[in-house]
């Protein structure tokens, strides 16, 4: 698991030039992070733009459930929905949590909240919900 995701990662220019990491992974759940940077940002702004949240809620969805799975570069699996729910700027760097709901035969569903700040300063910027196709066959 902790290869496929990092595979994953390594594999996806995007993903990279972003900067996002993977921090912590088990079956069904994924921690990562996303440092912030002036370049994601909205103009005149220090608060990264939403695209960018977006982009890690996405990826923390794909990459939890990717624990679940038994040959998880081999099981095809791509987004179906998306739902992001921006209720802080993300004004620092990023945290997210993806934790799977559900891993059905060919659907899945993953809860993801991004944090900004540390300890008793943590704060939520975003929470999202990502829904995938598993392609099993």
């Amino acid at each position: 698991m902790t290869d496929a995701n990092q595979w994953f990662l390594d594999n996806h220019d995007h993903l990279g030039d972003l900067g996002i990491t993977i921090e912590d992974q088990h079956e069904g759940y994924v921690r990562l992070s996303l440092p912030h940077d002036d370049s994601l940002t909205n103009p005149g702004s220090d608060v990264l733009q939403g695209g960018v949240v977006a982009t890690l809620i996405d990826h923390g969805g794909g990459a939890a459930i990717r624990t679940t799975l038994d040959e998880p570069l081999e099981t095809g699996h791509a987004s179906t929905e998306l739902n992001v729910s921006f209720v802080q700027p993300a004004n620092g760097d990023l945290t997210a949590e993806a934790e799977v709901i559900r891993a059905g035969g060919s659907m899945a569903v993953v809860e993801v909240e991004v944090t900004t700040g540390a300890d008793d300063r943590e704060r939520t910027v975003a929470v999202g919900r990502v829904s995938l196709f598993l392609d099993r066959d």
